[in-house]
């Protein structure tokens, strides 16, 4: 029988432990039998999990078992997994293991080495200080999972879901996924990835001591986006030529000044169709788009989905 072994770690999420134990322990094959036994083994005999504790009745030696191994993700992203866990997990890829990270976990699985040079992912959230401790991962920040055939990795929280529904697809086909999706109360493909989850484009609160020149202007953009609003008028709103305004920009936020504005006008236009009946064209108006095909194309290109489609999805889910 199939091994999934779940890798519990000092300080675990325990939402993203728990999703593969229940995604991948309720598989009925059509012959009735289970598809996979499932095992969580501890860095330690009790480890962290948030408000709570979880007790572990293997260590890492049954990783040695598996055949599936899931690392799920870590509340503090900037504490290195033990030393054994990543040579535990170094020698399950040599033998042929395949190896999920969920949201977070992928910090476990880069400092392994495992993703050099591989498509991965993890929460949006995290995804700058993923890229600072590994640039040599190419990290996907806009996808719910990738898949690069022993290694896989997942974003956040329900994110998770939808990977195990992939490899259980991988393992037994897309009837017993399906069912699996069904008894999870989930659909087994979701439209769009993780970017339609993305806050963009929000300027962070600093200390006074932190702040930079570029702070006043990104608060005027902010608070004029729904204008009609050039490039000529930011560059003179911070009182400085266009080219030293494009310099400071790339070196603060990795964007054009446009491309903050279109990232602000969209992030604004999320939350208007979360919380209004607005049509599509007069959110697109309301948030300083000139017509409402640029608007359906910017909010489709940075978020992955059509204005309709992500109004049907978070409101669907505030209705909830």
């Amino acid at each position: 029988m199939h091994v999934v072994a779940v890798l519990a770690l000092p300080d675990t999420i325990a939402f993203d432990l728990a999703t593969p134990i229940e995604a991948f322990g309720r598989i009925r094959l059509p012959s009735g039998a289970p598809g996979y036994r499932v095992v969580v083994c501890g860095s330690q005999p009790e480890v962290s999990a948030g408000l709570f504790r979880i007790a572990t009745d293997h260590g890492l030696d049954t990783l040695a078992e598996a055949d599936t191994i899931i690392v799920p993700g870590l509340n503090d992203v900037s504490v290195d997994a033990p030393e054994e866990v990543l040579v535990a997990l170094t020698a399950a890829h040599s033998r042929g293991v395949r190896i999920a990270s969920i949201c977070s976990g992928a910090f476990v699985l880069a400092a392994t080495g495992l993703l050099d040079g591989k498509r991965a992912t993890t929460h949006w959230i995290a995804a700058e200080s993923f890229r600072a401790r590994f640039p040599a991962v190419d990290l996907d920040a806009d996808v719910l999972y990738v898949d690069e055939g022993q290694v896989l990795t997942s974003a956040g929280a329900s994110a998770g879901l939808d990977l195990c529904l992939h490899m259980i697809a991988r393992d037994y086909g897309a009837a017993v996924a399906a069912d699996a999706a069904r008894l999870a109360v989930a659909p087994l493909h979701r439209s769009g990835g993780q970017a339609q989850f993305i806050l963009r484009n929000r300027a962070a609160v600093k200390h006074i001591a932190e702040r930079t020149e570029l702070d006043d202007v990104l608060a005027w953009i902010e608070q004029e986006a729904h204008r009609d609003v050039t490039l000529h008028d930011i560059a003179a709103r911070a009182s400085v030529s266009i080219r030293t305004l494009n310099r400071r920009f790339q070196a603060e936020t990795g964007q054009t000044p446009m491309q903050w504005l279109t990232g602000v006008r969209v992030r604004h236009a999320q939350q208007l169709l979360e919380s209004t009946s607005y049509g599509v064209e007069r959110v697109g108006r309301e948030v300083g788009f000139a017509s409402a095909a640029n608007f359906r194309e910017q909010f489709r290109r940075l978020t992955g989905v059509a204005p309709m489609n992500y109004r049907n999805t978070f409101r669907e889910r505030m209705a909830g």
